[in-house]
């Protein structure tokens, strides 16, 4: 079984709990489209919303390339609460691991971690965190599924 996610133009749908530090449970749901413009590059833009909440939500615009042949890539993102931010990924046989960190930052040093773990080839489970310093600042986990398309079913 091969990833799908990411590796592959699609479409996804999140749905899962936010976390912040003293913070209660929020829920959580966003989208995710990953496209492909050459072989070796992908954008992707992830929009979250807090359903029943007053949190604002947040977008995340990445543009990303993988070395040909190669389970690493690096990546730029441009985050709405955080701004310009730059990470690698690595592509394990069952997931894929992103860690980043924020530019320019150095009075509160935030950095940050995803992990996709693959449940099937239409299902991933999120689980990710945002440091400051040493601090484990807020964490989020969810699913996300991919959305059928003609391609893909």
């Amino acid at each position: 079984m091969t990833h799908t996610f990411l590796l592959e133009p699609g479409r996804w749908t999140l749905e899962g709990t936010w976390l912040e530090r003293n913070g209660m449970l929020v829920p959580v749901k966003g989208k995710t489209l990953v496209a492909w413009s050459r072989e070796d590059w992908f954008n992707m833009v992830t929009k979250l919303i807090f359903p029943g909440s007053d949190r604002h939500e947040i977008t995340l615009q990445y543009r990303g390339h993988f070395d040909l042949g190669e389970r690493q890539y690096t990546f730029v993102l441009q985050h709405s609460d955080l701004g310009r931010v730059e990470g690698e990924g690595w592509i394990a046989p069952e997931s894929i691991v992103q860690r980043f960190w924020v530019l320019g930052d150095r009075k509160h040093r935030r950095s940050g971690f995803e992990t996709l773990h693959r449940l099937s080839p239409n299902t991933y489970h999120h689980s990710s965190g945002l440091m400051a310093g040493h601090y484990l600042v807020s964490a989020m986990e969810a699913t996300l599924e991919r959305i059928a398309t003609e391609q893909n079913q």
